[in-house]
This record gives C-alpha cells, sequence and structure tokens, in this order.
C-alpha cells in the first residue's frame, strides 16, 4: 500500500469510529425517549442504512486499493475539508436535538419540534450531511465508483426515510 492509502484508511477508519460514537449516543438517547414513551418507526429500513454505510466506509478502502486509485491534492483537500464540515454539520445537529436525535426514527409523543440551530434553515440537515459525507469521503482518494454507487442508493434510502420520519412527526410534504 502507497503512503496516500494508508493515510486514506485511517481517514476512513477516524470516521468508523466517529460513527461508532454516534450510535453510542443514539443508544442513550433511545433508552431516554423509550422511558418517555416514544414509538419507533421504518424499522424495516435500519438495517439496509445499516449496511448502506458500512459498504461507503468499506467500498472507499476496497476501491481505492484494489484500482490503485490515485491521490489528487485538488480533489482530495477539498473533500477532506467537505468532509471535516459534514460531520460538524452532525454533531451541531446531534447538540441541537439533544436527547431526540437518533440514527433510528423514534418520536417522544408530545415532543414539540424543534425548529433552532441548523434546523431553523434546513427541515432536513443531518441527511444533507450524510449526503455531503457520501459524496466527499470516497472522493477524497478518488474512489468514483463508491461514491456514485452510495449516493444514488443514499438517495433512493433517503427516499424512505425522510417519509416515515415525517409520517412519524406528524408533517406533510418534504423538503430538503
Amino acid at each position: 500500500m502507497t503512503t496516500s492509502q494508508v493515510l486514506f484508511t485511517a481517514f476512513v477508519a477516524a470516521v468508523g469510529l466517529e460513527r461508532l460514537a454516534e450510535m453510542v449516543v443514539s443508544r442513550r438517547h433511545a433508552a431516554w425517549a423509550f422511558a418517555r414513551g416514544a414509538v419507533e418507526s421504518g424499522r424495516g429500513h435500519f438495517p439496509v442504512m445499516v449496511l448502506l454505510h458500512t459498504a461507503l466506509l468499506a467500498g472507499g478502502v476496497i476501491e481505492v486499493i484494489a484500482a490503485d486509485r490515485p491521490f489528487l491534492p485538488l480533489l482530495g483537500y477539498p473533500m477532506v475539508a467537505l468532509v471535516v464540515l459534514a460531520q460538524g454539520l452532525r454533531w451541531w445537529c446531534i447538540a441541537t436535538l439533544g436527547p431526540q436525535w437518533n440514527t433510528r426514527v423514534i418520536v417522544v409523543p408530545g415532543a414539540p419540534l424543534v425548529g433552532n440551530g441548523p434546523y431553523r434553515l434546513l427541515r432536513h440537515p443531518n441527511y444533507v450531511a450524510v449526503v455531503i459525507e457520501g459524496a466527499a469521503l470516497p472522493l477524497v482518494h478518488t474512489a468514483y465508483v463508491t461514491a456514485v454507487a452510495f449516493t444514488v442508493l443514499n438517495l433512493l434510502l433517503l427516499w424512505v426515510r425522510i417519509r416515515v420520519e415525517e409520517g412519524a412527526l406528524g408533517l406533510s410534504g418534504s423538503s430538503s
């Protein structure tokens, strides 16, 4: 493996560790929500989401190594910046929603909709972060097949996810 491939693999591993941190927070928040009578929706698509996001991480690394994708600084460094900004947006969402944030669709009956932080600007800012990260992370090291495949599949999954989420929240329409 080249030095850039090792660094890319380490960067992807760091994103993977961040995802594990999200799962820890999500489990804590789920326990908080269920203790308050929360209801979960859309359980059927959640395993698909986990599989797709795992495939993003593994696929990028596999493509870079197997296809010997080059690191192109003019593409790679801006993509690193986008990944970091996407992580910042995601954690802003988590901080804004507090215990109402979750990786699953879990809604506490009667809990008010959050309309501050990034939610005053966008209806689904966390999904904006996911879309940016999904395209940018593989492109850090020109894994364009992974970037395109994840983006297309993720948009289909988000179409389902947003409908489930908005239904659970009692919202109509879906503008992101």
